[in-house]
């Protein structure tokens, strides 16, 4: 007859079991022990618990310095000085006029109005007649006959400043004058790439001869003029 086990007690049935929970545990443990941290302890020493030596005795010298007070400043005394002028003291007097009955009304017809002539700048295209440049008097086209002669002008006259060429430069300088009511040359204004350019355009122009002035209704104007120069390296 063969003996039989109880099932209930059988140490293998839950073995497995008990060998996850083993795991874990041993996982646990890994993991706070790596994850442990410690610091060192610091040690305070208290500063009130140090005695003093009673037999030490310090004697610290004692320096007493002198201060030299600051100059008193010196007060001047107040001198008055007297100026006789002579000379009278003019007082405008002021009347203060007052409207009676009998004040005299002067006439509107007896004041004379001055009508001072207006200054008026005309366009070089819409002006009547233009400045003649001197040469052009007896020409028909005088428009035409100024623009040759300015243009012969400026190579009559044209000069290459050294410096500007020893730098390299070159361009076109915008220019404007004035040609005022007395034919003189007025104000130049210029604009240009460089100053030496600019300065050597209002040499140019500032060399032009007085002409017969511009006029506008048979009365002598002021007229703008617009050329270019332009500086170019050979």
């Amino acid at each position: 007859m063969e003996p039989k086990k109880n099932p209930q007690k059988d140490l293998n049935r839950k073995s497995s079991m008990y060998f996850v929970f083993g795991l874990l545990l041993v996982l646990a443990m890994v993991f706070v022990a790596l994850e442990w941290k410690t610091f060192d302890k610091i040690q305070y020493d208290d500063l009130g618990l140090n005695k003093v030596d009673a037999s030490i005795e310090e004697d610290a010298p004692i320096y007493q310095l002198q201060v030299t007070p600051p100059p008193k400043p010196l007060v001047l005394p107040i001198e008055i000085e007297i100026i006789e002028d002579d000379n009278p003291i003019e007082e405008t007097e002021v009347i203060a006029i007052e409207v009676t009955p009998d004040t005299e009304v002067i006439d509107p017809t007896d004041l004379k109005v001055i009508d001072e002539p207006e200054e008026v700048d005309v366009n070089w295209v819409t002006i009547e007649e233009v400045p003649v440049f001197p040469g052009c008097e007896n020409e028909t086209d005088k428009r035409a006959c100024f623009n040759d002669m300015m243009q012969k002008h400026i190579r009559k006259n044209f000069r290459y400043p050294e410096l500007a060429q020893e730098m390299g430069l070159q361009g076109r300088v915008n220019t404007q004058f004035i040609i005022n009511k007395d034919g003189s040359i007025g104000a130049i204004l210029k604009r240009g790439p460089h100053e030496l350019l600019e300065a050597e355009a209002a040499r140019i122009l500032s060399k032009l001869p007085k002409m017969t002035p511009g006029k506008q209704r048979g009365s002598a104007v002021k007229v703008p003029f617009s050329i270019p120069i332009t500086f170019k390296l050979q």
